[in-house]
């Protein structure tokens, strides 16, 4: 009897020193089974080349191209020029503007005022965004050669003019991989068509899944994310594994074939999306007070206010890169291709995403989110500081052509200290003078911003090694932003 309590006594203690030992070794063996399944996904977070606060990106686009004198770039000695055809010390830019000296100048109709405690000058077409003036850093020197919107819209996308490589968003998700598992990690939305389509934000020759979702604002989020009617989980885990086996046997003789790949990450993603895409698009928990701060209640706001909760949430949710287009054609509207009655235009377009946009920087940094997150404003390019139409000839006399060779960008977020404008145009606003920002110089800046060195983020294809900055992006300005 003794014997037996004895061996009772020591088995328990051996049993609590083991079971404490064998936790340890179960959760060792679930972290190195996770890192191991991690290392064979590409889409696994990956740490950038150095530390940075920045983790992920929102990019509001305004296609179409904003007018950079009307709204973040002002411009005095224009307002002196009003109705004057332009001086001859400003000679031809190219052969876009033949006809330029016989183009009477246009000053700005709108109200440029000192804002914040930086007196950053903003336009009344931005009252609301102008209460966050501290927070913004203004690029005004921005400048490319795309004079179309399809090649202005792939260059400040892209970094190249033409059609075929990979977006900026697809080369932030390469180097850096994804923070969520349940949802995309760059996921677009949109208002409507965009002259570029969809290569703005695909992924040219980086493997299929590093292109953007469209994440839809009307009906389904994403379309066949949800399985068909009477599947269970398990049938459909069922099914996800056969075809799994079989697309992996199929990919054997395939290595080079990566939209068979993303095809096979897709399916996974779609099977975990089910539960989390629902989620994050009902927008119906959130309170009132952040829907009005939105305008998610109000016609004009409502639809980028929703989508610019949408992407407050989705960073929320550790997705990396979020892009958002205003812009689309609807009826009537034209977006802000302003070639007619530029003031009417833009009053119209800023009026249905001035609130959105302010309401998204006060909720992301109510959340905690601004730190971590890059917020930036662009469009295709800039608009002419002259009218449009020649005296006798065709286009409109209130309205602006489009201007690639200077005009705005603003950032915030991420650790920039805002409150400052970086560069500048010629005193009428025409071309980039002071501290000239290429689109190559733009995106180094952005992926500094998040961690990543633009000249060692590349991808060998066709005989060498490709980047997002090609040969180019030599004025990296992120320590201005954050000083």
């Amino acid at each position: 009897m003794l014997c037996r309590k004895t061996f009772e006594a020591a088995s328990r203690r051996q049993f609590l020193e083991r079971s404490g030992l064998g936790f340890g070794s179960l959760a060792a063996s679930f972290l190195l089974g996770r890192d191991a399944q991690a290392a064979r996904n590409a889409m696994a977070a990956r740490p950038p080349h150095f530390a940075a606060k920045g983790k992920a990106v929102i990019f509001l686009f305004m296609h179409g191209g904003p007018s950079h004198i009307d709204s973040f770039d002002p411009k005095p000695e224009l307002a002196k020029l009003d109705g004057q055809p332009v001086p001859e010390s400003f000679g031809k830019v190219d052969f876009q503007f033949t006809r330029m000296e016989k183009v009477p100048l246009m000053a700005s109709r709108r109200t440029f005022r000192r804002r914040g405690q930086s007196g950053l000058e903003i336009s009344d077409l931005f009252e609301n965004v102008a209460r966050h003036a501290d927070d913004l850093a203004v690029v005004r020197s921005c400048y490319h050669d795309g004079f179309t919107h399809v090649t202005g819209q792939t260059w400040m996308n892209t970094g190249w003019a033409r059609v075929g490589r990979p977006s900026i968003g697809s080369w932030v998700t390469y180097g850096l991989g994804s923070e969520s598992e349940n949802l995309p990690a760059y996921v677009v939305m949109l208002d409507g068509g965009i002259k570029a389509g969809s290569p703005a934000y695909g992924s040219g020759f980086l493997p299929a899944m590093y292109q953007g979702t469209v994440l839809r604002s009307e009906g389904p989020p994403i379309l066949n994310v949800h399985p068909p009617q009477g599947t269970t989980v398990e049938e459909q885990r069922r099914m996800l594994d056969l075809l799994r086996d079989y697309n992996e046997g199929h990919r054997a003789s395939r290595a080079e074939d990566t939209e068979l790949a993303a095809r096979i990450a897709s399916y996974e993603l779609a099977f975990k999306m089910q539960m989390s895409v629902p989620d994050v698009a009902d927008l119906s928990k959130e309170s009132e007070a952040t829907r009005k701060l939105y305008g998610m209640d109000e016609k004009d706001t409502s639809e980028f206010g929703s989508m610019c909760l949408m992407a407050r949430r989705l960073v929320e949710r550790g997705v990396r890169f979020v892009q958002l287009y205003s812009g689309g054609k609807k009826g009537a509207e034209v977006g802000w291709d302003a070639h007619n009655e530029c003031d009417r235009n833009h009053t119209f377009m800023a009026n249905k995403v001035d609130k959105p946009i302010a309401g998204l920087l006060a909720d992301l940094k109510a959340h905690g989110l601004l730190d971590s997150t890059v917020v930036v404003w662009g469009g295709d390019f800039g608009r002419t500081p002259f009218t449009d139409g020649a005296e006798g000839g065709t286009g409109n006399h209130n309205g602006r052509d489009h201007n690639p060779y200077g005009f705005s960008v603003w950032m915030a977020g991420g650790g920039i200290k805002g409150g400052k404008a970086i560069g500048s145009t010629d005193a009428i606003g025409l071309k980039a003078a002071e501290d000239r920002v290429s689109m190559h110089d733009l995106h180094a800046t952005l992926l500094s911003l998040i961690g990543l060195e633009h000249k060692k983020l590349t991808y060998f294809f066709q005989g060498r090694d490709f980047r997002l900055t090609d040969v180019g992006g030599e004025f990296d300005f992120a320590k201005r932003l954050l000083a």
